[in-house]
């Protein structure tokens, strides 16, 4: 039988990509990708031929029916989106949930995520973790979630676009201003950073800057005891 699968992609640097990864792409009849454009950078870098699909957020039913019509004439088809492990905040669930409906199997083939990068460099302490991903771009909605995550006692990681970022640290600075957390910019590229502070100094430090550039990644630190 026919298999998709779900194949993680670099989150930066071309290099972060497993050899089965590459030997799945190189054996399926079809990629289907969340940007063609931005997915042939990266086939093209390893030299692997194969016809594209698209598969963004805004035609998921179009592409899970051409998937599992694919599927369902026996070609082997490979999920990619632009960058780290498709699922986390990425497109990819109404196309998994209507092959897995229409009984095919699907693989995941693991591999780069920003969400497991920087807890491995955190040393925050803390056994849990609670991934929330992207907040509302609306201010009340985020405060809101942000007040119920300051809450609890686990550690959480956010995403946040590099145009967001100083309103999202506002927000935690408002809420808390000294709970610790760890920044992580551009990560696996070549202007890599990670800062760790307080909501405040790391606010403070972001707010001298002229602009903002990279997508980020923030693991605020759990409540101190006390």
């Amino acid at each position: 039988m026919a298999m998709l699968y779900v194949v993680a992609t670099p989150i930066g640097n071309l290099g972060d990509i497993t050899i089965r990864a590459l030997e799945t792409l190189k054996a399926v009849d079809v990629i289907v990708c969340e940007d063609t454009r931005h997915s042939r950078r990266l086939l093209d870098h390893y030299g692997i031929r194969k016809p594209l699909l698209s598969g963004h957020s805004h035609n998921e039913r179009q592409s899970a029916v051409a998937v599992v019509t694919r599927l369902s004439n026996g070609e082997d088809v490979a999920y990619i989106t632009d960058a780290g492990t498709p699922g986390i905040s990425d497109p990819g669930r109404t196309l998994v949930r209507s092959v897995r409906d229409a009984g095919f199997q699907i693989v995941p083939i693991p591999g780069p995520s920003a969400l497991s990068a920087i807890l491995s460099v955190a040393g925050l302490p803390g056994k849990a973790v609670v991934f929330e991903g992207f907040l509302s771009p609306k201010a009340g909605r985020r405060k809101k979630r942000l007040s119920e995550l300051l809450g609890i006692r686990e550690m959480f990681i956010l995403y946040e676009s590099p145009h967001r970022l100083l309103k999202l640290l506002g927000a935690l600075a408002d809420l808390d201003s000294e709970r610790q957390i760890l920044l992580g910019r551009e990560i696996t590229k070549i202007h890599e950073e990670f800062l760790e502070g307080s909501a405040r100094d790391l606010l403070d430090e972001m707010e001298k800057r002229a602009a903002v550039k990279g997508e980020c990644v923030l693991l605020v630190g759990s409540p101190k005891k006390g």
